[in-house]
C-alpha cells in the first residue's frame, strides 16, 4: 500500500513537472518536440520559435545546436540560409560541428597541451598533433537542458550544461548557459555564459554555416564580404597562431571594403584551399560593436555580425565534400564567422588571457542581424 502510495505519488508529481514545462513552452512562444535519443537513452528535443516577421529558428539541445535559420530574400520568398540535418541519427553520426555551441575552447590548442602556473594539461589532439574545439566529445556532443524562454518580446531557448572537472582534460567544474534568442528586429542573439570553481581556458563560440543564398543554392563565391579588421593573425602550416599579427593590406584577406569571396580565394595556398583565418577586430575593448557584414546579391539577403569579442574566424568551408557527413553540401558552399578568443591563447603570453578563475564570470554575445537590400 506504501508503495503505491509512492508510486502515485511519484506519478502526479512527473505529470505536473511536464505540465509545467509545456505551459512554460507555451507561454514563450516556443514549440517543443520530441526528436529522439541518444544511444545512452538521453531524450532530445526539437525547439523552434519564430518573430512577428516570419523569421524561424529551429535549435536541439543536442550540443545547443542550431539546426536551421529562415529568412526571407527581397521578394519575401523563405528560405534555410543555415546549414543543419533533419534529424538527430545525423548529427549522432558525426558532423562538421553544424550549427554548434563549440567548447570548452573553440579553435586550436597545440599539441593539446597548456600550463596553468606550473601545472601542465593534456588535451586530445583531434586535429592532425592539435586540439580543436573542445576534443572528441565537445559541447557539440552532449546532450544540454533546454528550457524556452521569452525575454521583451524575444523568443528563444536557454540552455545549460555542467562541464565536469576533467572532462576532456580540462580543469575546473564550468557552468555555462547557452541562450539563443530570435527578437522583432530580425536578430539571432547569442548569449554565452560560464563560471567555474578552478582556473580553466575558456573560449565559447556558435559554429553556424551560413549561405545566405539559402542552403543549397551553390558556392558562397559571389557573396561580398566586409570584416571590421586590419590585421590577421599569423599562422604556421599548421593553422596555429604564431603569436604575431600580419597586416591584411593588399592580401587575400583585405575585407576592409566589400569583396567577393571567391574572388582572391585561390591565392591562399592551404589544403584543401580557402580561407580558414582569424582576424583581429578592430573593437577591442569589451563593448558590442561591428566585426562583419556579408551580402549575397542575387536573394538581396544581408547579415550584420556585433560581437564583444576580439577576435573573428572566417571558414569558408574548405573541409566540405558534398557527403552525408557534409550533409550534401559541397566545398565552399557554406561559410562561417565565428566571434572568439585568439586560438591558441593559452599558449601565447602576449596574447589576452583566455583563463577564467573562480571570482570571475565569463560572458560572450554575438548578433547576428537579418535584413534585405533591394
Amino acid at each position: 500500500m506504501r508503495y503505491r502510495s509512492r508510486l502515485l505519488g511519484l506519478i502526479a508529481f512527473l505529470c505536473l513537472t511536464v505540465t509545467g514545462f509545456l505551459q512554460g513552452a507555451g507561454k514563450s512562444g516556443v514549440e517543443v518536440e520530441a526528436w529522439g535519443k541518444t544511444p545512452e537513452g538521453q531524450e532530445v528535443s526539437l525547439y523552434t520559435f519564430s518573430n512577428k516577421n516570419g523569421l524561424t529558428v529551429k535549435m536541439t539541445n543536442y550540443g545547443a545546436i542550431v539546426v536551421s535559420v529562415e529568412t526571407p530574400d527581397r521578394h519575401g520568398k523563405l528560405a534555410n540560409i543555415n546549414a543543419g540535418f533533419d534529424n538527430l541519427d545525423s548529427y549522432l553520426a558525426g558532423s562538421p560541428y553544424f550549427g554548434s555551441t563549440v567548447g570548452r575552447f573553440c579553435n586550436r590548442i597545440a599539441n593539446g597541451k597548456f600550463s596553468i602556473g606550473n601545472k601542465e594539461y593534456t588535451l586530445a589532439q583531434n586535429n592532425g598533433d592539435h586540439h580543436l574545439h573542445g576534443g572528441e566529445q565537445g559541447y557539440d556532443k552532449v546532450v544540454w537542458t533546454g528550457t524556452p524562454v521569452k525575454r521583451g518580446g524575444a523568443k528563444g531557448v536557454e540552455f545549460s550544461y555542467l562541464s565536469e572537472d576533467g572532462e576532456e582534460g580540462y580543469p575546473g567544474n564550468l557552468a555555462i548557459k547557452a541562450t539563443y534568442l530570435l527578437t522583432n528586429r530580425n536578430e539571432l542573439v547569442v548569449d554565452l555564459q560560464a563560471e567555474t570553481d578552478a582556473a580553466t581556458p575558456i573560449n565559447l563560440t556558435n559554429h553556424n554555416y551560413w549561405n545566405l543564398g539559402g542552403v543549397g543554392s551553390g558556392t558562397i563565391h559571389n557573396h561580398l564580404l566586409k570584416v571590421e579588421a586590419d590585421k590577421s593573425l599569423e599562422v604556421d602550416e599548421d593553422l596555429i597562431p604564431t603569436g604575431e599579427f600580419n597586416d591584411v593590406q593588399g592580401t587575400p584577406l583585405d575585407f576592409k571594403k566589400f569583396h567577393k569571396i571567391g574572388a582572391r580565394i585561390e591565392q591562399n595556398n592551404l589544403d584543401p584551399n580557402g580561407y580558414d583565418h582569424c582576424f583581429a577586430l578592430r573593437n577591442q575593448n569589451g563593448k558590442m560593436a561591428l566585426a562583419a557584414t556579408v551580402k549575397e546579391p542575387k536573394s538581396g539577403r544581408m547579415m550584420k555580425i556585433y560581437t564583444d569579442q576580439i577576435g573573428l574566424q572566417f571558414y569558408s568551408g574548405n573541409f566540405l565534400t558534398g557527403d552525408e557527413g557534409s550533409g550534401g553540401n559541397d566545398y565552399q558552399t557554406l561559410f562561417c564567422l565565428e566571434t572568439q578568443h585568439y586560438p591558441n591563447s593559452p599558449n601565447i603570453k602576449s596574447f589576452p588571457t583566455t583563463i577564467l578563475e573562480p571570482n570571475q564570470k565569463y560572458h560572450h554575445v554575438t548578433i547576428h542581424e537579418f535584413s534585405v537590400e533591394d
